[in-house]
């Protein structure tokens, strides 16, 4: 499966329901969407500063990724909502060798 970390902001309707439900109550309800989707949380934090809540998931896909963050973003809670893809250091070395043929030029050389 493919992971994922997603950044968010609450907006004042997220941050009502975060006092009302505690940080608890927020990571069932992520962790029941994203279980719904057939993805799985690996983590959640709270963090001060300009987002609020990291939370890194296993999703089958992009796609899946996508629906997620559109089903979280139309609720209204999150102000801000990033989803960011996550390679493992093997996904990257499959890269590497994929770019090392790709016979693309710079500019000017």
């Amino acid at each position: 499966m493919a992971k994922y970390l997603i950044e968010a902001s609450y907006s004042q309707e997220g941050l009502k329901a975060l006092v009302k439900d505690g940080g608890s109550g927020r990571k069932a309800a992520v962790e029941a969407a994203t279980k719904a989707l057939g993805g799985r949380v690996e983590s959640m934090y709270f963090a001060f500063g300009t987002s609020d809540v990291y939370v890194t998931v296993e999703a089958p896909d992009n796609v899946t990724a996508a629906a997620f963050a559109l089903a979280i973003g139309g609720t209204g809670v999150a102000a801000h909502l990033k989803t960011i893809v996550l390679l493992t250091p093997e996904e990257v070395d499959q890269a590497a060798k994929k770019s090392a043929g790709s016979g693309f030029r710079a500019p000017g050389h």
